[in-house]
This record gives C-alpha cells, structure tokens and sequence, in this order.
C-alpha cells in the first residue's frame, strides 16, 4: 500500500486491480484508466478476460468519438490497461475492487484468494449491491482492509459509488476508496453495511407503492407511469422501469428485502409480482412484461400540460378546500374523499408537490359528484396549465402523493437507522436513479406536516403496518 503523501500526485492508490470482467468490472476498470490508475484486469475466464479488455477499449475509442474525452487521452488510459490472468497477476495493487455475480460464497472465496495473492496491505473492495460488506469479509485476517464500493449500472454513465463500511472497515480503508470514486470522476457517498444500502432500499416505494395501487384498482399501470413522469418529473414510470430491469429480477430483490427484514411490512413483495413470472412476462427480455413491446413503441408520447388560460389566476398556494360555484375540490392528501366529504358531492385533487408547481393534477369523484361537477373541475385545473388526470380510486394521496410520501418515509427512516446522511440519501436517489429529487428533497418541496398527514391518512384508512411513520419524519414535521 502506497502511504498518502508518497505518490507524486499525493493519493493513497496508484494501482488498481479488478477481479471479474463482466460489464461491470469492465466498466469500472475504463474509470480507473481514465482516472490515471495503473490498472489490471482479471477474470478466470480467459475469453471472458479478453472480451471484457477488448469491451474497453472500444468504450474508450467511441468516448473519444462523441468528445467525452480526447483522442489522446481515450489512448493514454487504454495503455494503463494491463489483464491479469491469473489471480496472483493482482499482486502489488494497492486496491482490488470485486465485480464478481452475486453470490456470497463465491464472493467470499475470491475475497479469500485476494488477500492471499496480493498480502495484508492491499484494499479490498466488493462491487456488491445486495449482499452483506461484513458478510463477504468474514474469516479474512484484516477485515479492516475491506468494503464496499458499489458501483451502479452502466459505471462509466452512473455517477455514483457507495462506500460501504462493514463492521470493521478502518476509516482509512474508507478514505481510501472515497479517495478513488472520486478521482475515477464518480461521486461518492458513505453507507452502512445494511439491507439495499442507500439507493436500492430508498427505491423500494417507487416499485412497491405502484403494485399495491394497481392491485388495489386505484388506477392503471399505464396511468401510474404516466402521472409519475408528469407529475413527479421521473424520466420512467415504475412499470416501465420494472420491465426494463426485469420483471422476475425485481420480484427477486423483492423477496430478498423480506427475507433479509425478517418481513418488514414496507417492503413485503405483491402477489402481481408472483402472477406475472409465473406467465412468463419477464419485460423486455420477453417482449411482454406489464407493457407490449412486439409492436413498435409500448405507449403513447406523454401529453404536454395545455398553456392554460392567461386571464385565469395563478394558484399561489395549495389550498384544502377549493370552492367554485360549479364544483367544490377537497385535496386529498390528509384523507380519502368519503372521509373528508361524507356527502360525496365534492371533487377530490393532488397536486404536488403544491398548485402552484405542480404541471399535473390528479381528481376523483365522490359518491354523488356530479359528471358536471367532475368536468369542471377538470377545465378548471386546465385553465391555469396543468395536465388533468381522472383516478378511479379514492385513498389518500391518490397516485403521486401516495407513492412520494413513501419514498419520503423510507429516506427518514434510513437515516433514522444509520444508513447515510440526509444529504447523501438525496445525492443516492438523484444519480443512482436519475430521480428529479433525492426524498429529503421532495419533504421540503410538499411540506413534512403534508407528508406526515397523508401517511397518518393512509394508515388510519389502509390500517396497514407499512404506513408506520419514521421518527424521523415526525420531528421533521414538528410532530
């Protein structure tokens, strides 16, 4: 190991090895070339070895093609490639970073071989996104040594990296591959060694809240998807998402969150997830998922949010209570409309993250709301701009809030539990997933007492366990 001040440039790690040359360990060995490390590639499978090499270089000349970098330096960091062919060929890295598959017992024999190959001062680090940091390093002489640094998919596109600490990562060892993440240009934050780390487990709501919504006949899957790309600003839907990743993938990280809880009620996987591998709609993969993808373009491009009518008032707030003399609306998000008008002549509405910002609001009728009351609700919302979608079922929040609020929950929780910083959980959601807004963000942006009264909703109306409200939560809302 290179001590910190001795490398001219002053870093702690001159040279990296990466053990597995899949496209992740393909892509997280161009990062260390482009980020000036020495850089050794390893895989026991030779044609592997050779594709993953050759995968790189590729990478590099198409990033020099599209000006992501120079001619020159696409060259220069291809030259800092060296393949391993054996594992012993890792000696003298100063940090070793895994990106074997997911499977503790072969992580841990690499883990194993590593420190055998390369001796008790070399870094070694796992690409693992769902299994235990300290689990992996258990039975290695220096635990202190190791961690996590999970990279997400496609590395040289994703800019963030958790580090991971295991029980008995050093803080040396953190700093180091802080250090690393970031010379690599990737941004990185602290996690602990807990279920999902930071970005997966906040993710959870995004996939799980929608199933129970579409199990429950709130909406459509389509619906959803849409109202989560217009409203809430995602670049997918979580169905869309689902089938790109893959249905039966999902529905397995899914039940790993249960198991690895011992049943937390949040995370508790839906019976859709079940029915849809059994029939074989994978996503993507199999042309079918909860979308068609045999025939062109799965949906339809998404409406833009009419210009509205420029006499019309611009709403300047979010009010409880909107009463015109053709319709009166009841925001819905602390309570269901039968609830909140036992008369079911009012139109409920979310808008969020209020009236003023929101481009979409979601309305539903009550009992004995009229259609002509519902219709003017609709161009009502339309005069000041905002894409109007018509949900069939009525629960506190809707679609938007519903699915927001959990997502805002599971971040507070999260940091309640020492799984990150507040301000690392948003920079998670943000660049693991592309989200407009980290959950720490969006409570800030809806109001944490709007928050925690939609969920109080919930779960007063649901009487369901995965509404339990974060601690955490409840003093951020003054509660």
């Amino acid at each position: 190991m290179v001590a910190v001040g001795d490398s001219p440039d002053g870093r702690a790690v001159g040279r990296i090895g990466v053990a597995g040359a899949g496209t992740m360990g393909a892509g997280i060995a161009q990062l260390a070339c482009l980020g000036e490390f020495d850089t050794y590639l390893h895989d026991p499978d030779q044609d592997a070895l050779a594709g993953g090499a050759s995968q790189l270089r590729e990478s590099l000349a198409r990033g020099a093609e599209r000006g992501r970098w120079t001619p020159a330096a696409a060259e220069a960091a291809a030259a800092r490639l060296r393949e391993a062919r054996e594992l012993e060929g890792l000696a003298g890295c100063d940090l070793v970073i895994e990106a074997a598959p997911e499977d503790l017992e072969l992580k841990r024999s690499l883990f194993a071989g590593l420190a055998e190959a390369c001796g008790p001062k070399t870094i070694l680090a796992t690409n693992t996104s769902s299994l235990s940091v300290t689990a992996i390093a258990a039975g290695l002489e220096r635990p202190e040594r190791t961690c996590g640094m999970h990279f997400f998919n496609p590395p040289p596109l994703m800019r963030l990296v958790e580090v991971v600490a295991g029980d008995q990562s050093s803080e040396e060892t953190l700093a180091a591959a802080t250090d690393v993440a970031r010379a690599m240009g990737r941004e990185p934050i602290r996690a602990a060694d807990g279920i999902g780390f930071v970005a997966n487990r906040v993710a959870r709501p995004f996939m799980l809240e929608p199933l129970r919504l579409l199990g429950q006949r709130i909406s459509s899957h389509g619906q959803i998807d849409r109202i989560v790309r217009i409203g809430g600003g995602f670049r997918m839907g979580p169905f869309e998402l689902m089938d790109l990743v893959g249905v039966d993938v999902n529905f397995e990280v899914a039940k790993s969150f249960w198991e690895q809880s011992f049943h937390e009620p949040r995370w508790q996987p839906h019976p859709i997830q079940a029915r849809m591998v059994a029939a074989g709609r994978l996503g993507r993969k199999t042309g079918r998922g909860y979308y068609d993808y045999d025939a062109g373009s799965h949906r339809p491009d998404d409406p833009s949010p009419s210009g509205g009518d420029r006499d019309a008032p611009v709403p300047s707030a979010d009010p409880e209570l909107i009463e015109e003399r053709e319709f009166t609306a009841c925001s819905l998000m602390r309570g269901g409309l039968a609830r909140l008008d036992p008369g079911g002549t009012a139109v409920g509405y979310v808008a969020l993250p209020n009236l003023a910002e929101a481009r979409l609001v979601e309305i539903v009728r009550g009992r004995a709301t009229t259609p002509e009351a519902l219709a003017a609700a609709g161009r009502h919302f339309a005069a000041v701009g905002k894409h109007v979608e018509w949900v069939d079922g009525d629960v506190p929040g809707l679609v938007l809030g519903r699915i927001l609020c959990q997502i805002v929950n599971e971040g507070h929780f999260a940091v309640q539990e020492g799984a990150a910083m507040a301000e690392d959980v948003d920079t998670a959601m943000r660049l693991g997933f592309n989200w407009p807004r980290g959950p720490f963000e969006w409570a800030r942006a809806i109001g944490p007492g709007r928050v925690l009264g939609c969920l109080e909703a919930l779960r007063a109306e649901l009487g369901e366990e995965r509404y339990r409200i974060a601690s955490a939560l409840r003093a951020e809302a003054g509660a």
